[in-house]
């Protein structure tokens, strides 16, 4: 095989590569740089032997993303405040036409689910990764772990229970939770605190991530009196120039605030039931790098 097709087919693949390492992993960066280990590895091996490509490039991606994770791990615990998932910008409506589908891939990496498959052991997230966002058969998850199916079906079963007790239930329509989030920025644009607790729950709660490095809280804030009141100071306090757009991050839509072209803030509700339960505030600006400024 000519260094050319290697390249092509390593290409082909790196979206799908890519999507695997950022939800084991929570972070582009550091999904970027395992698949660019899989190249790496995948550009210097013998192939003689690898009949199907994707699952060989999968089995590399994987194993690495459960190395890192395991390192990332211990780093966490160091964590200055809530740690949050790196905000991707995401696009699925293009890419996977089919409603269904869509709705499988945007909840699969919504920042609320890979808050939960934080709690996972990083093989039960490799599992639930592989199985529940990309239908991956039992079997060659085992090929790919290194485990028999029957490990590989206790670990799934193990992992989607806990999932299931923890994840929020969105609501199914994308409409609903744009004209909620629209809603909710008109409100807090124009200082409307009783708009703004209409469409809060009574026991929503705000988590924000700044790893220390941005201006934010370093503890949860719960209930809507409090949540609502918190965001109002903080719009009321946006510098001279801020540009507030919506953008549709982790697929869902967000509000990204930017200063100067650089973009400060990412803000997602979490809609169910017609109300906000959550709202995540990303300040971190190692976690905003790639988010566009528009």
């Amino acid at each position: 095989m000519t260094a050319e097709p290697v390249t092509d087919l390593f290409e082909e693949h790196r979206p799908f590569l890519t999507g695997v390492a950022y939800r084991m992993l929570g972070r582009v960066a550091d999904a970027e740089d395992v698949v660019q280990e899989a190249w790496l590895r995948w550009s210097s091996a013998g192939r003689e032997d690898v009949r199907e490509p994707r699952a060989f490039l999968v089995r590399i991606t994987t194993r690495l993303a459960i190395d890192r994770l395991r390192h990332l791990r211990s780093r966490r615990e160091a964590y200055v405040g809530p740690w949050l998932p790196e905000p991707m910008a995401t696009d699925f409506g293009q890419a996977v036409p089919d409603s269904a589908e869509r709705a499988v891939l945007a909840d699969s990496v919504s920042l609320a689910v890979l808050v939960v498959l934080e709690t996972l052991s990083p093989l039960e997230r490799a599992v639930f990764v592989l199985r529940e966002a990309f239908g991956f058969p039992y079997a060659e998850i085992g090929a790919v772990l290194g485990r028999s199916e029957t490990a590989v079906r206790q670990l799934a079963g193990r992992a989607k229970r806990h999932v299931e007790e923890r994840k929020p239930r969105y609501d199914v329509d994308p409409a609903v939770r744009r004209d909620i989030t629209e809603r909710f920025l008109a409100a807090a644009a124009g200082g409307d605190l009783e708009q703004m607790l209409a469409l809060l729950a009574p026991d929503v709660r705000l988590v924000s991530d700044s790893g220390g490095k941005a201006k934010a809280p370093r503890r949860i804030i719960e209930t809507a009196d409090k949540v609502g009141r918190f965001l109002l100071a903080v719009m009321n306090d946006q510098p001279s120039g801020t540009e507030v757009r919506t953008l549709e991050l982790n697929g869902g839509p967000a509000l990204v605030f930017s200063v100067d072209g650089a973009v400060e803030t990412a803000l997602q509700a979490e809609v169910r039931g017609g109300v906000i339960r959550c709202v995540y505030v990303v300040r971190n600006p190692d976690k905003l790098a790639g988010v566009d400024a528009g």
